[in-house]
């Protein structure tokens, strides 16, 4: 996975996420959303029809003194606990 932060400040994030699309966006954007410091969390995709970029820019804002890029870091470690825990329990089913 290919990341390029495009805008950073104290309170927020934007970065591209080279290659995601709207399935991987939502979960991750839902995450981040769960944590009470984060305030703002959405992401925007152009279709390439219409000229502009097709890869998502993730844009994250938090208060109360987070990091933007802690607020990520937490909420991608909170989907990959989640995706562990719906495999076993997967497994475990068949």
């Amino acid at each position: 996975m290919e990341l390029r932060v495009t805008e950073s400040s104290e309170n927020e994030l934007s970065i591209e996420i080279v290659g995601e699309d709207h399935t991987f966006m939502n979960v991750l954007k839902g995450a981040l959303l769960e944590h009470d410091d984060v305030s703002a969390a959405t992401y925007d995709m152009n279709p390439e029809q219409s000229g502009g970029q097709t890869d998502p820019i993730l844009t994250v804002k938090t208060e109360g003194g987070v990091e933007p890029l802690d607020a990520l870091e937490e909420a991608a470690g909170d989907v990959r606990s989640k995706t562990a825990a719906f495999r076993d329990a997967f497994e475990a089913a068949i």
